[in-house]
């Protein structure tokens, strides 16, 4: 099967000493929160094809989560022109030259046919944000089904580094992260590329392997204004070792990655 990959990385988080880190945050702009890049056209193929072939495994919406999710459409679907997306009557024209037909009635399916970006609700709970909502097509060792109502600790439970500390760091960023000023952060591992690629708490971590590419998911916190619900959206770029600048290279040899998801 051949991959999707993109030709550079965009955002590297092992290059900046405040990404390095968990949990690694830095503001950025509204108008930087959605991406369009060089491998827009393949990774649309497949958001399109698992949509429509495998949707209960990709999208969710608990009913608590409809008006966050009409609230989350509107944005993202106003921020479009400005990523290249021609808007006409009841089309849109995507950057890569396919129309789609928007349907308020579907939304998520909507966003999940028109950017690149995985997109997931947040609500606010005793526990902390719980995964109330999302279209999630590029899961990295994870499943939607399984982590669907849970707070932030229950979903990264098996994961050895997020840490009752990291845990609270990021429940204070998430409490905190206001309208009009979302917050940036990134992860990075090796990988054998493939975008869907879940995997419940059972089938536990990849066995070493052989792991030639590099995996890196630029996330963004957004608050809502309305509904105050935390869009968490996770933009996945796929690269070889040789896309990346030799500034990325340098550093990547300096603070390593880990191996897989």
């Amino acid at each position: 099967m051949s991959h999707v990959l993109q030709s550079r990385l965009s955002f590297a988080p092992w290059a900046d000493p405040r990404t390095r880190r968990l949990p690694g945050v830095v503001p950025v702009t509204p108008e930087e929160w959605l991406e369009v890049d060089d491998a827009y056209s393949g990774q649309m193929a497949l958001r399109e094809d698992l949509i429509a072939h495998a949707r209960d495994r990709v999208i969710g919406c608990a009913p608590a989560a409809e008006e966050a999710v009409r609230e989350l459409y509107a944005l993202v679907l106003e921020q479009l022109p400005a990523l290249g997306f021609r808007v006409t009557g009841q089309r849109i024209r995507r950057p890569d030259g396919v129309e789609v037909t928007p349907d308020p009635a579907d939304p998520l399916a909507t966003l999940g046919r028109l950017v690149q970006e995985d997109l997931c609700l947040m609500r606010a709970g005793p526990e902390g944000h719980v995964l109330d909502a999302a279209v999630l097509c590029f899961p990295a060792g994870w499943t939607l089904a399984e982590k669907f109502g849970r707070p932030m600790m229950g979903i990264h439970r098996p994961v050895r580094i997020y840490t009752e500390d990291v845990g609270a760091r990021v429940q204070r960023l998430m409490d905190g992260v206001q309208p009009g000023r979302p917050l940036m952060r990134g992860t990075a591992h090796h990988s054998d590329a493939p975008l869907f690629n879940p995997r419940t708490e059972a089938d536990g971590r990849h066995p070493p392997a052989d792991l030639p590419y590099i995996r890196v998911e630029r996330q963004v916190l957004l608050r809502l204004p309305v509904t105050r619900y935390v869009a968490f959206s996770i933009h996945t770029y796929v690269v070889l070792p040789g896309a990346l600048s030799p500034e990325q290279a340098a550093l990547l040899a300096e603070f390593p990655i880990r191996s897989a998801a």
